[in-house]
């Protein structure tokens, strides 16, 4: 069984590898639409970005408050369990 397995079978990879190809080709065919239009313009309202940067800031700022109370927490364990 072995020997089988150390083979080289350039002809048994070659059609393994084609037909993952087309396999693959034929999955990602089914999500993607050929026949896209190349021109269509989009547009953003520059309020939902300022919305989502002051929204993400808010986010930061309480994740920056959580870590140095849960760090200080731990600090103050830590100490209470050496001393």
């Amino acid at each position: 069984m072995i020997l089988i397995a150390k083979q080289t079978l350039g002809w048994f990879n070659y059609l393994m590898k084609n037909s993952t190809e087309s396999i693959r080709k034929k999955l990602l065919s089914r999500y993607f639409n050929n026949e896209t239009v190349v021109n269509e313009t989009k547009s953003t309202d520059i309020n939902i970005l300022l919305n989502r940067v002051r929204n993400n800031k808010k986010k930061e700022s309480l994740n920056k408050i959580y870590f140095s109370a849960m760090a200080s927490a731990g600090l103050v364990l830590f100490g209470f369990f050496i001393f």
